[in-house]
C-alpha cells in the first residue's frame, strides 16, 4: 500500500473514531451508565479487595493491580443505591483521575457506545440530587436513558 493511500485511510478512520464521543457503558441497578472511553484504563473481572479501616462508606477498599495499589469505589454506595447481593461480584472499570487509577465497581459492563455530542442533554430535573452532582448529562436511547458520569465529580467524595 502506498504511503499516500495509507495516510488517506488513516485520516478517514480518525474522522470516524471520535474518542470524545465514545463511552464505556456499564449497568448499575438496571440503569445504563457510562464514562468517556479516554479515561478508562481497563476493565477487570471481580478482584480481591482489601477493606480499608476507617474509610468512607463509598470506598470498598484497595486492590493490587500488577503491583499498583488502586482505590476501589463502590458506585452503588456512591449513588445511594443498595449493595449488590452477596452472591454477585462487581466488575472493575479502572479509570485514571489526576494521574492515579481508581476502580469503579459496577454490576455489569456493556459495550463502547459512540454517540453524537449534540445529543447530550442535561440531566432531567427529576434526577436525585446525589446523581445530578456526578452526572455530565444523558443520552436518550431506545431502552431508556444513558447516564454519563463525570469522573472528577464522582471521585470528589463529599
Amino acid at each position: 500500500m502506498s504511503t499516500a493511500l495509507a495516510t488517506q485511510e488513516s485520516n478517514i478512520v480518525s474522522r470516524h473514531l471520535d474518542y470524545q464521543n465514545q463511552y464505556v457503558s456499564f449497568w448499575i441497578d438496571k440503569q445504563l451508565l457510562g464514562v468517556r472511553v479516554n479515561v478508562v484504563q481497563e476493565v477487570l473481572n471481580p478482584q480481591t479487595i482489601s477493606r480499608t479501616p476507617l474509610a468512607r462508606r463509598e470506598i470498598a477498599g484497595l486492590l493490587n493491580l500488577r503491583g499498583q495499589i488502586v482505590t476501589a469505589v463502590n458506585l452503588r454506595r456512591r449513588l445511594g443505591l443498595p449493595d449488590l447481593p452477596e452472591d454477585r461480584k462487581s466488575i472493575n472499570v479502572v479509570v485514571q483521575h489526576r494521574g492515579e487509577p481508581f476502580s469503579l465497581l459496577v454490576d455489569e459492563v456493556g459495550d463502547v457506545i459512540n454517540v453524537a455530542a449534540q445529543d447530550l442533554e442535561p440531566a432531567p430535573r427529576t434526577v436525585a440530587a446525589q446523581w445530578k452532582q456526578v452526572t455530565s448529562g444523558v443520552f436518550r436511547m431506545e431502552r431508556g436513558l444513558f447516564v454519563i458520569l463525570d469522573v472528577p465529580a464522582l471521585l470528589s467524595l463529599p
